[in-house]
């Protein structure tokens, strides 16, 4: 190889290592700076292809996307002087760059320690300011919503950081507190309970009084229906009677007498009458003489 022919091999060399480590690409889910030994020369490189005096400019990458921050449960004191267990968790992107890089130094776990610190001193600020109903139900999503904006004003001038919410995952008591509450819930069930029992037999007692009153008046009515409708059989069987009677006094005579003899002498009992009397009439006499 002739000494022109390497040279030229060599600077291409040269061109090819330097353009290697002069190009970089940031991608669309990452922010990035450019430092010129160690001094910030680009806060705020936008996505795309880009290039770097090698050596001479380095490049520092952070993670654009959102964030979360899962805090350790702390305890924490509300305005009635009763703990409370606090597990919470935060979302959180960076915002500015440049701040970021120099409160963190680049450091997502120190930028994390950092976010913590802040979230845990606004929930004692905002817990201490409320009552233990308020904090777990009565004013839990506005004490959120403060939270969050008066993150953002502390973070993202110091930290770079745009904090976008800030949720409670639970709310727990301390354990002699909790047994505390729980005895109280207890007793007040209990109390609850009493008063629905007792309210259930009152409106029993109602229902089965209204059930009797309701069926002594259906069996007089029934009775007194059916005293109606055997008086009114009786008058018609006696009606009946008295028609067959006046046409035939005779035969009803005797169809009576047959039928007090089925009835007499199917008995076992014992009758003592006199032979002439006038039940035998039609044992004596077909005609009855």
């Amino acid at each position: 190889m002739s000494p022109k022919a390497f040279a030229a091999s060599v600077i291409l060399a040269i061109v090819f290592l330097l353009g290697s480590q002069g190009l970089y690409v940031i991608n669309e889910t990452e922010r990035a700076i450019k430092l010129k030994f160690r001094e910030v020369v680009d806060a705020d490189i936008q996505p795309g292809l880009h290039w770097k005096i090698p050596v001479v400019e380095t490049v520092k990458r952070f993670d654009a996307r959102v964030l979360t921050l899962d805090s350790e449960p702390s305890r924490f004191l509300t305005a009635g002087k009763k703990y409370v267990i606090v597990d919470s968790f935060a979302k959180w992107r960076i915002q500015n760059v440049r701040a970021y890089y120099k409160a963190t130094s680049g450091n997502r776990n120190e930028a994390s320690k950092l976010l913590a610190n802040l979230v845990n001193k606004g929930l004692r600020d905002e817990i201490a300011a409320r009552s233990l109903h308020e904090v777990v139900s009565g004013e839990r999503d506005e004490l959120m919503t403060k939270l969050t904006a008066v993150l953002n004003k502390e973070t993202q001038d110091d930290l770079g950081i745009e904090v976008l919410d800030v949720r409670v995952k639970a709310i727990d008591l301390p354990e002699d507190l909790s047994k505390s509450v729980y005895d109280r819930m207890s007793a007040e069930r209990e109390r609850e309970a009493r008063e629905h029992r007792s309210q259930g037999r009152e409106l029993a007692e109602g229902i089965q009084a209204d059930a009797d009153r309701q069926q002594t008046v259906i069996e007089a009515e029934a009775y007194r229906d059916a005293e109606r409708t055997r008086g009114e059989g009786d008058a018609e069987a006696a009606r009946i009677y008295a028609s067959a009677f006046s046409k035939d006094p005779e035969f009803y005579a005797f169809t009576r007498s047959l039928k007090a003899y089925t009835e007499t002498f199917k008995q076992d009992d014992v009758i003592l009458l006199k032979p002439d009397s006038d039940f035998f009439r039609y044992l004596k006499d077909a005609n009855g003489n």
